[in-house]
């Protein structure tokens, strides 16, 4: 066997490995059609061989602009095995941001998925005279630009020309420390920064997850999370492949609760959001039944936080509590795992905060959600709870082969294989976070615990001063809001002022139900919003939340607002992160009114 000291080894040597056996699911005409170890091996080698032939380089820079599919990893383990660079781009990202990365990257080449995708390139090609040639996935459309080539044409120019002796030894060329991918940071605040990711860093953190998160040859993935970011990359991708897993990709967000019902997958990776909707879908049907099904409900929820807490701290289960268990498991718990496939191992939740009250609820019934932490900038996880040992509310145990302390103010660094090489070109925003002996300055403010799990309490950033000297921790009081099944993300606001308001984005279909049930008038949606019974809902899940915090952290007021928060607008980051600084300057005149005397 061949080292695995890079991802281009460690995926050939899978191949050789599992040969015929299934790595990739992806649904096409509605139905769900299998790819080989073998054929992705193909696929991949044709690829790269294809680029070659085009002229790619050792150490060059390709784009990789495109949603979740098969054709992703082809691009990017054609470009890694061949001893080059690729930069991921979001496929939400508008056509200035696609230019400011080509361009900032230097990428001389640059895939897309669609036609649509396409366009966004079109409109910016003038602009960027270092791009030579754009690559689209799909074999539908109108590309007869000299500068645009089919997937196909490329695949078919490494038959043609392609030399396999030149793609074997450039697979070899690679080494560990080499530059992989330049993944840029969609922040929630400044310019989009380059984060240099070696092999190893990837290795190193595959290895890491690894070894808490056992993923093994039988499982199977459901993967939607945007694969230009480094948590499903690494997560959902990478880990698929040390493990010789499969991984299904789902078709879009919106169908991923049919998918899961299709693949009953084993692992799954997602951001809180799914974990948050689905608890409001389950609120919304039992409250939506008669009241001894609510009844029974509140019961069994009772029975399930009991024994999830006697689990927890390893306490045995009385024979009565676990006869009431079975009870309460056949009539309410078994269904809301069917729904998950009903052979679900562990969800794992990253990207941002996962409300404790979550991952209690869903442990009651039986699923276990492992949240962990990291950033782009350390490959990116650096703790994560695990099957054997978790504490919800926190994110877990650093992962063995990385050291995290905790600064004089509170700040986590971390330190080990999995820390970045460095910002692209920006030397002195590198010295900023990264310290000359290997520590890395998070940005997050946090506490160890006794049993050494991490507790993250607020990004330094987001803190906010009250004009009173308070510091209060936003995404806390955001998080317990979020529970409402009728607000879908909310935006606390109060630095250097008296108080706090909260800026309330809807979840448009529970309201509109509402509306509908209560012959309240949808449209439009700025009167929805300002309607009295709607306000009411609104002041009461701002009451309820009151009642669990700190004076001082108690909400003032609040507006509704008649919007989602979206990637495409800009107010939330590709993992549902809030961007404070966007969403408080596009409604600062809703933000001026709860402030006026």
């Amino acid at each position: 066997m061949i080292s695995e000291d890079t991802i281009g080894r460690l995926f050939w040597n899978r191949v050789r490995r599992y040969g015929p056996r299934t790595a990739l699911r992806m649904k096409r005409t509605g139905r769900w059609q299998d790819i080989s170890w073998e054929e992705w091996g193909r696929n991949v080698r044709r690829f790269a061989m294809g680029l070659a032939a085009l002229g790619m380089e050792a150490r060059d820079k390709v784009a990789l602009l495109s949603e979740n599919r098969p054709e992703w990893t082809y691009v990017d383990l054609a470009v890694l095995s061949a001893n080059a660079v690729d930069t991921p781009i979001y496929p939400t990202s508008i056509p200035e941001q696609v230019e400011y990365i080509v361009k900032d990257s230097g990428s001389r080449f640059i895939v897309v998925s669609t036609e649509e995708q396409l366009e966004k390139v079109r409109e910016i090609k003038g602009r960027l005279p270092g791009l030579e040639k754009a690559i689209l996935m799909d074999p539908e459309g109108e590309h007869r630009e000299e500068w645009v080539l089919s997937f196909a044409e490329v695949q078919e120019l490494g038959d043609a020309r392609g030399e396999p002796a030149l793609f074997e030894e450039r697979l070899e060329a690679v080494e560990t420390e080499d530059l992989a991918t330049l993944i840029y940071t969609s922040g929630t605040t400044g310019t989009p920064k380059g984060v240099m990711l070696t092999h190893n860093n990837f290795i190193s953190n595959a290895r890491g997850v690894l070894e808490v998160l056992p993923i093994t040859e039988s499982d199977i993935a459901l993967s939607f999370l945007p694969l230009s970011h480094s948590f499903e990359r690494l997560a959902g991708y990478y880990a698929l492949v040390a493990g010789g897993g499969t991984i299904a990709y789902a078709e879009s967000i919106d169908k991923v609760p049919d998918n899961i019902r299709e693949i009953r997958p084993t692992v799954m990776c997602s951001v809180p959001r799914l974990y948050e909707k689905m608890h409001a879908r389950v609120l919304a049907t039992i409250e939506a039944g008669p009241a001894l099904k609510k009844k029974m409900f509140s019961w069994g929820i009772g029975v399930g936080g009991e024994v999830s807490r006697r689990i927890t701290s390893k306490q045995e289960l009385p024979g009565f509590l676990n006869l009431k268990y079975k009870v309460a498991d056949k009539l309410i718990f078994e269904k809301l795992r069917q729904r998950m496939g009903d052979r679900l191992r562990f969800f794992v939740s990253g990207g941002a905060p996962l409300a404790r009250e979550i991952a209690e609820f869903f442990h009651a019934a039986g699923i276990l959600i492992l949240e962990g932490y990291g950033l782009t900038e350390t490959t990116p996880v650096i703790s994560a709870n695990r099957p054997d040992a978790y504490k919800f509310g926190s994110v877990g145990q650093p992962l063995p082969n990385l050291e995290v302390r905790i600064a004089p103010d509170g700040e986590i660094l971390v330190r080990g294989p999995s820390v970045m090489k460095g910002y692209y070109n920006r030397p002195e925003e590198t010295r900023e976070v990264l310290s000359e002996d290997g520590w890395f300055a998070t940005g997050d403010i946090g506490y160890l615990d006794q049993d050494n799990f991490l507790h993250i309490t607020d990004r330094k950033k987001d803190i906010i001063v009250t004009a009173g000297g308070k510091n209060i921790a936003p995404q806390n009081i955001e998080n317990l809001l979020k529970l409402n099944r009728f607000i879908e993300q909310v935006c606390i606001i109060g630095d250097r002022r008296k108080y706090l308001t909260a800026l309330i984005s809807p979840s448009f279909p529970e309201l509109e139900d509402f509306a509908r049930e209560n012959g309240i008038p949808a449209e439009p949606r700025e009167q929805l919003v300002e309607h009295p019974r709607v306000r009411q809902i609104f002041q009461e899940a701002i009451d309820e939340a009151n009642v669990r915090l700190a004076r001082y952290e108690r909400i003032k007021r609040f507006a509704v607002l008649p919007v989602e928060f979206s990637q495409e607008t800009g107010e939330l980051t590709p993992t549902l992160k809030v961007k404070r600084k966007v969403v408080e300057a596009r409604f600062q005149e809703q933000i001026d009114r709860m402030y006026a005397e």
